[in-house]
Parts: structure tokens; sequence; C-alpha cells
């Protein structure tokens, strides 16, 4: 099924019955990477309801470099327009991001809110990451003098500069990605009166189990799961324990 939102076009699937809840998956993911969180979702009675975000999967790109509050704002239309305001919410990765965002502003858009492996807590940076960060951006001025470019082959290194995942795009999905990483949502935590379950994988390289520690530290009505052993996807890594974890939230309705 595919729905136009904030003028881009949203390619979203429904399973099950009974009350929605709303998948939001993670950066560079899609309908499919949550599938199987759907699956369980709908055995438990559910409807899940899951949606590519613009610039993923097969939803058309977004009509500029959005940032954490465009794809936010596209997300609360699109609930508005299938009618699913209240619902609860499972968010991965960069679809926690979205999540924190959506219910610090208006705790009322959700109902409960289960934020798995979620981003969001800016990373500790080491001095040197900096440092890369000051080389790269000196290296974008000196690019510019031809000369010296040819000489240095800065342009070459600039290329290979940042992220895998930073390299791998381009135009509006580059800057977004870099106004999206680059957004600290620490302050918004306290903010969310939403009863939380934060489920962390153990192992977790991308958003390690301190940032979890820290969400539930910070959010008013948190509590923290660990997937013993698991990484950033640790619904897939242990996906019984995943769903048991859910059966526990999702048994009282």
């Amino acid at each position: 099924m595919t729905i136009t939102i904030s003028g881009a076009s949203l390619r979203y699937e429904r399973l099950g019955t009974g009350r929605p809840v709303l998948l939001l998956h993670g950066w560079g993911a899609s309908v499919e990477a949550m599938r199987s969180i759907a699956q369980c979702v709908a055995s438990l009675g559910y409807e899940a309801v899951s949606l590519d975000f613009p610039g993923f999967g097969q939803s058309g790109d977004p009509p500029g470099p959005w940032g954490v509050p465009e794809y936010a704002a596209c997300t609360r239309a699109f609930m508005e327009a299938l009618g699913i305001i209240g619902c609860d919410v499972i968010a991965h990765s960069f679809g926690g991001r979205v999540a924190i965002y959506l219910a610090s502003e208006e705790p009322a858009l959700f109902g409960r809110l289960v934020l798995v492996d979620a981003a969001g807590v800016k990373p500790r940076r080491k001095p040197r990451y900096y440092v890369r960060v000051y080389a790269y951006k000196l290296g974008k001025k000196l690019m510019k003098i031809a000369w010296l470019d040819r000489l240095l082959r800065i342009s070459e290194k600039q290329k290979r500069a940042g992220s895998e995942e930073y390299r791998q795009l381009s135009g509006n999905m580059r800057a977004a990605y870099v106004k999206i990483v680059n957004l600290d949502l620490s302050p918004r935590l306290s903010q969310i009166p939403n009863e939380t379950l934060l489920i962390w994988g153990e192992k977790d390289m991308d958003t390690p189990l301190w940032m979890g520690q820290k969400m539930e530290r910070e959010m008013q009505n948190a509590g923290l799961a660990i997937i013993p052993g698991a990484g950033h996807f640790s619904y897939a890594e242990d996906y019984p324990r995943f769903c048991s974890i859910l059966r526990v939230l999702f048994s009282g309705k």
C-alpha cells in the first residue's frame, strides 16, 4: 500500500487485527527489516503498521534534506491519515530518534513506547574524532585550490572520509544524515511521560548499552530489558527472547 505524505510517497504494510502498533525501522532499513517484529505483534492480537521512511525501502525520496523534525512531522501526518493516533510504537535505532522526538513534543500521540537499540543520545567522542572532523573541513577548503588539490590528492582522500553509511549516500540523503546524527535528543528524554520499555543488545556497538541506561535514568517511566550477547539488531539476533519480552508487555492489552 502507498500513501502520499509531506510531499513523499510512502509504502506501508498492515498485518494482523486489533489495536494498532506502529513500527519504525532503523537507518538504511525498511518494512522488510521489521517484518519479524510485525509477525510477533500480530500473533499477540494487535495490528502491526509498518512504513518505509522517505528515502528508504520502496518509499520515495524526501523533497529535501530532512532532519529528525521533518521525519517526525511526516510520521505524525501518516498516523493521522491512517487514524492511529494514540497507538503504541516499536522503534529500532533511527526510528527511535523519531519516536523520542514525537513523544517529547506530543506525548498523547502514543500509548506505550518500545525503543529497541534506539539512537538519539550523543556518542562519547574521543579527541581523535574532532581531529578528523577538523581535517575534513580544512580539506574541503583546500581542495578548492586546484594545484594544491592535485598535489596532495585532497579530493581523493575526501571521498574516503566519514563512516561507510555516510559514503554510501548522496545528495539530499547525505545532507540529511549529517543533520540527523548531529542532533542530540538527550534534553528531550525527561519530557516523555509515556510508559517506555527499552530493549537493548548487551554487545551493541552502534548505540552502546550505556545509551539505553541513560534513557532509563532520564525518562519518567522507563524500564530496560537487556538481551545477553546481542548486538545492534538484538530483536533479530535473539528473536525468541525478544518476542517473549513483547509478550509480557502486551499481554495486558
